[in-house]
């Protein structure tokens, strides 16, 4: 069998075994997915390959780790990991302008504490949890949508590019996944906020 035929998962195992030509085929065939994806938020090439090249040394790392959990979902976590370093760029290249204090401006009515306190950090974990217990008991078509779409955050385009289905599929598996929550929700009367 030629290694261009072999999936995902199976390249990723045989590059963590060794086999370094296993990545070079990994990449060269997401590569135009990854980098359009890229390319979409940031609008410029110089850029965009250098954001393209700390996804890959990334994902490198992660593996050389052996960090990463074969689920069959390797592009899905190289998108994210794009996705966090295009996040990371715009975070990095926004820059508060300086001004000093006056009568009627001071610095700390720009700045609040967001930060959530002990109490509402535990709620929200508690919330967390309970959710994504939820989203495991859904059928898993649905499952594998809604989790692309809110934990990944790929558009639909991209989730019905990833899963081969159409856009109008993966926009009605998101549906009934949404439906199929709240009738659960409602059922068991399950309080999802403080």
């Amino acid at each position: 069998m030629a290694n261009h035929k072999l999936s995902d998962g199976v390249l990723v195992k045989n590059y963590i075994e060794g086999d370094e030509n296993s990545l070079s085929i990994l990449i060269k065939r997401h590569q135009s997915k990854i980098y359009g994806f890229i390319y979409s938020k940031i609008n410029d090439k110089d850029l965009c390959e250098d954001v393209f090249q700390d996804t890959f040394i990334k994902v490198i790392k992660t593996l050389k780790a052996k960090s990463y959990n074969e689920e069959g979902k390797f592009l899905p976590w190289v998108m994210r990991i794009a996705h966090n370093l295009v996040i990371d760029h715009f975070r990095k290249s926004k820059r508060m302008r300086f001004q000093r204090d006056t009568d009627e401006y001071s610095v700390f009515s720009l700045i609040s504490d967001t930060s959530l306190n002990v109490e509402s950090q535990i709620i929200l974990e508690q919330v967390e949890l309970d959710l994504s217990k939820l989203i495991e008991e859904l059928p898993e078509d649905q499952k594998e949508v809604l989790k692309m779409r809110i934990y990944q955050d790929l558009s639909f385009k991209e989730i019905a590019e990833t899963t081969g289905v159409s856009i109008n599929t993966a926009l009605g598996r998101m549906r009934y996944a949404i439906i199929n929550l709240r009738k659960v929700i409602e059922k068991n009367q399950i309080v999802l906020t403080n």
